[in-house]
């Protein structure tokens, strides 16, 4: 009976994620999913990439939170548009809460929207939330081994942002063993070694963002067959099939420049 509730949870889910990622699509939004566990940087990367690409892209924000708004008042101060999702306890968000979110948005006047999901780097990876690309971020305080002990997160991104990289030789974070480990899982995301606190790799991080916005990288959002046991397995790689050459952006030339009170 419990498999039975699991495959019916994670269907609906993903019918719901469906319809977003087409409705998204429809209006030319290239949606993200941030993802990490608390305290890995979440937050901190979008105070240095909204300012990085609001100038060229309307960009807005779904807040997820088990509670406070805390997070959310920190992006507002960004001046874009956000909306904090509120799960109530639930460790991760679903489709349908990005739905309702999604309905207090103007979405005729976003070009990209971030995710913020709720810290954590096990259950969000299990959700579609009709994003476009679902982007990890670890920092180097949480340790080498996640990849191996998280699998199914570092298979299903797009791209990984290994956060305070400042404090790398104040740790035991080995990046080598880190690489095997995620390569295992995933041959084809970018890592990007970043730094909130200093600025390093805010600009490759950035860089990447316009060429999925604008369609000069495609990410493809894995789909989900339930196996016999109604567990979600995941499938295929994201495909980053588009080889692009560094500062060549069309966006510069074709996008204006977006200001908010």
């Amino acid at each position: 009976m419990n498999v039975k509730v699991l495959r019916n949870v994670l269907e609906a889910n993903d019918q719901l994620a469906t319809r977003i990622r087409n409705q998204l699509a429809a209006k030319k939004i290239a949606a993200i999913n941030l993802i990490s566990g608390p305290g890995a940087g979440k937050t901190s990367l979008l105070e240095k990439t909204i300012p990085a690409l609001k100038h060229h892209y309307r960009i807005g924000v779904l807040e997820g939170d088990i509670a406070t708004t805390r997070d959310a008042d920190r992006i507002a101060k960004l001046g874009v548009p956000v909306v904090q999702l509120l799960t109530g306890g639930a460790c991760h968000l679903e489709a349908p809460l990005v739905q309702r979110g999604l309905g207090e948005l103007d979405l005729d006047a976003l070009d990209l929207l971030f995710i913020e999901n709720v810290g954590n780097i096990a259950c969000p990876a299990e959700f579609d939330l009709g994003e476009k690309a679902k982007v990890g971020i670890l920092s180097v305080t949480e340790g080498h081994d996640k990849p191996a002990k998280y699998p199914l997160l570092f298979h299903e991104i797009s791209a990984l942002v290994l956060n305070k990289m400042d404090l790398l030789p104040h740790t035991d974070f080995d990046f080598d063993q880190f690489l095997r480990d995620f390569r295992k899982l995933n041959a084809d995301a970018p890592v990007f070694r970043v730094s909130c606190r200093t600025g390093q790799g805010i600009e490759e991080w950035t860089h990447w963002l316009e060429h999925v916005a604008d369609g000069e990288i495609r990410v493809e959002p894995h789909t989900h067959t339930p196996s016999p046991d109604g567990l979600r397995r995941a499938s295929d790689h994201h495909d980053l099939d588009a080889v692009v050459q560094p500062h060549q952006h069309p966006h510069r030339q074709h996008h204006t420049e977006v200001t908010r009170g």
